[in-house]
């Protein structure tokens, strides 16, 4: 069996606050476990998929997006190329054993917010622990824009002029 090896990581949220987490940085993809029979990895991009699925899931949330320039080109280089966009604005920290997520949404204009916030922080923390027996130690969840759907109804009535 792996031995659990912790280290001390420093990450910037989209929110701009500095964050130390005890993992081990990982690359590309993480060691979940060490068997007679061999090792299973888990790539970060996967943890990822999971967590911006999980919050999609969610009653209130319109949509996972990035944040900053580089954010946008990436949305839009993945929108013309119908690349997956299931990872966008979302960051991941996984160690060996334990996994931490930072994620960017955009909440239906009506709901609470905080009630939103703890949904979809309990509904990732289920899904990852469930599909890649990582401990999820820390969601750190940005709102950053309110959904209006009575503008997307205003916009699909044609104007008489």
């Amino acid at each position: 069996m792996a031995e659990t090896r912790t280290g001390t990581t420093t990450t910037d949220t989209s929110a701009g606050q500095r964050l130390q987490r005890g993992l081990t940085p990982a690359d590309s993809s993480s060691v979940i476990t060490m068997a007679a029979k061999g090792k299973t990895t888990i790539a970060n991009g996967v943890v990822a998929k999971i967590v911006g699925i999980a919050a999609r899931e969610i009653d209130g949330v319109h949509d996972v997006i990035g944040t900053g320039a580089g954010a946008s080109i990436a949305g839009l280089a993945a929108r013309v190329t119908h690349g997956d966009t299931r990872s966008q604005g979302v960051s991941v920290e996984v160690g060996e054993r334990e996994a931490a997520a930072s994620i960017s949404i955009v909440v239906i204009y009506g709901v609470s917010i905080p009630q939103v916030a703890d949904a979809v922080r309990r509904n990732i923390i289920d899904r990852v622990e469930a599909m890649t027996g990582l401990t999820v130690i820390a969601v750190d969840i940005a709102v950053n824009d309110l959904y209006f759907p009575d503008d997307e109804k205003a916009e699909e009535q044609p104007r008489v002029q």
